[in-house]
């Protein structure tokens, strides 16, 4: 990898990986999304979403070719349509905008198929629906109660699980491999001619849900702390990190887990921030509007004259 392609690689990733977090807050901050009807999210739902984690790997692997797009689309259908009904407000607008954005991916992965040398549009068209649905999905944890203790077990699990799965069982690199080119393939990047930077959506999901739950719990103190990891331990050490081990050893890894880095540095940055206090809670942050006042119709009052 010449010293043009280094530079390019980590410059991407450190954009994409602080992007999506700087959007996750912005949305936050914007887009008020429908209470969940299950209730507020809490650490059962990371166990659930941790066991997702786990599963879904196998069953991509499993799958055939020519139904693994089909799985995936279906998947960005559901959870785009789900997350972005508060922003785009008229339904037939918002399943055009949709629909369109999963037929572009579409017609956009086949030309590239045609012509793998010029698959920016693919890549162009696919980032922005994987970075909708982390962004989206972020936030529809965070706005659900979601804590900050929370998430960082939940990045902490997954560094144990990047390592082993890097480590003991090559699955990571599997998957990898196995997804790209297909269309909505979960990652988010840039091909294009020798230069190229990709990230998958798990971490993008992590980088945002962490920074937003940050925020939402801490305000300004925790947002500019969970942005510092995202740049530091998301956006710079995994992607010079090959750099560093293809100079001691001559190899270049393709894949580095980077939520090996990232998981625990979120974790010691919550037991930072909690020493400011308890967690905000959503009611905390957005109280809800006051009822509209009921006028009162004058009384009629009858004296005895």
């Amino acid at each position: 990898m010449s010293a043009g392609q280094h530079v390019f690689f980590v410059l991407v990733t450190l954009g994409i990986s602080v992007g999506v977090a700087v959007a996750g807050v912005v949305f936050f901050r914007n887009i008020v999304l429908p209470r969940p009807a299950v209730g507020a999210f809490n650490g059962n739902d990371m166990v659930v979403m941790m066991a997702f984690v786990v599963v879904l790997p196998f069953l991509y692997l499993g799958l055939p070719g020519w139904l693994l797009p089909g799985v995936l689309g279906l998947t960005l259908i559901g959870g785009l349509a789900v997350t972005y009904g508060s922003v785009v407000r008229p339904g037939w607008l918002r399943w055009l905008l949709l629909l369109g954005l999963i037929a572009a991916d579409w017609v956009t992965a086949r030309s590239a198929e045609d012509s793998p040398t010029d698959a920016t549009p693919y890549w162009i068209v696919n980032s922005v629906l994987i970075m909708l649905m982390a962004v989206g999905a972020a936030n529809l944890n965070a706005q659900g109660g979601l804590r900050l203790r929370h998430v960082s077990r939940f990045a902490l699990a997954l560094a144990v699980y990047d390592i082993f799965f890097a480590t003991v069982i090559p699955l990571t690199q599997k998957l990898f491999d196995a997804l790209q080119g297909y269309a909505f393939a979960p990652s988010v990047g840039i091909r294009t001619g020798d230069l190229g930077a990709v990230v998958g959506m798990g971490d993008l999901l992590v980088y945002a849900l962490y920074t937003t739950v940050a925020y939402k719990s801490y305000g300004r103190p925790g947002f500019l702390t969970a942005l510092g990891l995202v740049a530091v331990f998301g956006g710079l050490l995994p992607p010079l990190t090959p750099l560093i081990v293809e100079a001691i050893t001559g190899d270049l890894p393709t894949v580095i887990p980077a939520q090996i880095f990232f998981g625990p540095a979120c974790f010691v940055g919550y037991l930072v921030l909690r020493r400011r206090g308890p967690e905000r809670r959503m009611i905390e942050v957005r109280p809800p509007a006051p009822a509209p006042e009921t006028a009162q119709l004058p009384t009629a009052s009858v004296s005895n004259a």
